[in-house]
């Protein structure tokens, strides 16, 4: 299943990164006159209330529908890592003031911040982003902090001490490789949250603005359609949102699994 799952990924990750290129139609290009239209040669997956090309929508709204979400990935992967190394390695004061700064911003649940985020700053992805960064970050940092802290237990560390090593070369160079699965594990199950979260809030208006193509606003917009028996664009757009997601959480969970294997 994790083979299958990095196979989905790895597809969803091309059509964003190539689709748009190798595609001259333009996503926001409007045919009242085809609302709804069935698929075609021309439009192999049909058209929106709007007649723009799902197709074509669904491909550049891959872009946005995954920058978001890395975003958040590697802010609260490298933020929580080096919080939760630097508390593991200097301890006492430095400790307890990341553990009650974690601890409080555990208190705010990730969707909510975003949601006031963009209530303060305005609706948009960087925003949201930026947000839920804040909020995922605690949770990557406690999560490696207990990783290093068993690390820094261990006979071998005692011994680099004595070697003389500084305390960042041996968190850079010997501590870090050796929970490295379990942070990219962690950072695979973000990545998916976020993807949930940021959809969620474009979905309702808060996140990526249209006409600007995004999965998320995709099947928003496309609520009115499935009461008028045309559910195309929101099907399509949010059977990605859960491929992508379940695909994710799968690897993650599988890297994790493999993680305290080693342990």
């Amino acid at each position: 299943m994790s083979r299958i799952a990095s196979i989905v990924l790895v597809l969803v990750f091309l059509l964003a990164a190539v689709g748009p290129l190798l595609s001259s139609a333009d996503p926001n290009a409007l045919d009242l006159s085809q609302a709804h239209g069935a698929p075609s040669l021309e439009h192999l997956l049909g058209q929106d209330a709007s007649g723009r090309d799902l197709l074509t929508r669904l491909v550049f709204g891959a872009r946005t529908a995954l920058v978001g979400p890395a975003l958040v990935m590697m802010v609260s992967t490298l933020a929580g890592t080096v919080l939760a190394l630097a508390a593991v390695w200097f301890g006492g004061w430095f400790d307890s003031v990341v553990a009650r700064v974690s601890d409080a911003l555990f208190a705010f649940p990730g969707l909510l911040l975003a949601i006031l985020a963009t209530a303060l700053f305005g609706a948009g992805l960087t925003a949201a982003a930026v947000a839920l960064s804040i909020s995922y970050t605690p949770y990557l940092a406690r999560i490696v902090r207990s990783a290093a802290l068993r690390e820094r237990g261990m006979p071998y560390v005692a011994a680099l001490r004595v070697q003389g090593l500084r305390g960042v070369g041996i968190c850079l160079r010997h501590i870090l490789p050796n929970i490295a699965t379990l942070i990219v594990a962690n950072a695979t199950l973000t990545f998916g949250f976020a993807l949930i979260d940021l959809a969620g809030l474009s979905f309702i208006g808060l996140g990526v603005q249209a006409p600007t193509a995004d999965w998320g606003a995709m099947v928003g917009e496309g609520v009115p359609g499935i009461m008028q028996r045309f559910p195309q664009e929101s099907l399509y757009a949010g059977v990605l949102i859960v491929a992508t997601v379940a695909a994710a959480n799968l690897l993650g969970d599988r890297l994790t699994a493999r993680a305290e294997a080693r342990a």
